[in-house]
């Protein structure tokens, strides 16, 4: 069973028609990366799997439960939405990490929100609490982070701030980790540097989603390349073929563009 089903995907802003029918699936410890140019609805895609967007059609199922169904209104309730979000952890383009929060701090304190919901958050606050404290220094640590975990973000490079967030998505254990162009902000040198994270994450089958313009990075890492354009997927499958031998125009004219840069 696929860890990720999303079916015909649809999702309009006015009269502008972003998705025209997605349809895709994602084994458990695939990265699946998604190219194409800008506007061509990559982004907004990641946003309806986090619910940040609601679609206007299609369904989402993550492990066989239906998150979402354009047709039932009863996975539809925005009370629920919260705890859907938690099958997906999302890595965006800027850093959004908080201010007035350590790197630390930062990455525990979703989690220590969320705690205050189980039953016995009362009677086991201390120890609730050191077990979340003790996961995200491992995170940070595991993100070559170790001697920063009590620094601000403002004494922090874009490469290091973007290991905090990366650390802050997979504190919460997602089923599935997203990246929307988690390297657009940095510099080359800082670039690599996150790169090299997601390599790492990729090595340990860790289930990704990653939209990139980095296509030697998607050649390397991915175990799917989706190629979109216009609001729809012209080609899918492994990387040696959309990337290596497209067989649509679009995909070739795409990938031609990045060769000649």
């Amino acid at each position: 069973m696929a860890i990720l089903d999303v079916k015909d995907i649809r999702k309009s802003f006015g009269q502008t028609q972003v998705l025209k029918g997605i349809s895709l699936s994602l084994e458990r410890g695939q990265a699946l990366s998604l190219i194409g140019s800008s506007g061509s609805g990559k982004t907004t895609l990641l946003r309806c799997l986090n619910f940040l967007e609601r679609p206007d059609g299609g369904s989402i199922s993550v492990s066989g439960q239906v998150l979402f169904d354009a047709a039932d209104p009863s996975t539809q309730r925005e009370a629920d939405i919260r705890r859907k979000r938690l099958h997906f952890g999302l890595v965006f383009q800027s850093f959004n990490l908080f201010p007035q929060y350590t790197a630390l701090e930062n990455v525990t304190l979703a989690g220590k929100l969320l705690a205050r919901e189980e039953a016995d958050y009362k009677s086991r606050k201390k120890d609730i609490f050191a077990r979340i404290d003790g996961e995200a220094r491992q995170l940070l640590t595991q993100m070559g982070l170790a001697d920063r975990m009590d620094n601000y973000p403002h004494q922090l490079s874009g490469g290091q701030q973007q290991r905090v967030a990366i650390a802050r998505a997979l504190a919460l254990r997602p089923d599935i980790l997203c990246f929307d162009e988690p390297t657009s902000a940095l510099d080359p040198e800082l670039t690599q540097e996150v790169l090299r994270v997601i390599r790492g994450l990729a090595e340990r089958q860790t289930t990704m989603i990653i939209v990139t313009h980095e296509i030697a990075f998607a050649r390397d890492v991915s175990t799917q390349v989706v190629f979109m354009d216009d609001g729809v997927i012209v080609e899918q499958g492994p990387p040696e073929q959309v990337i290596g031998a497209p067989v649509q125009e679009r995909t070739r004219r795409f990938l031609d563009s990045f060769r000649q840069m």
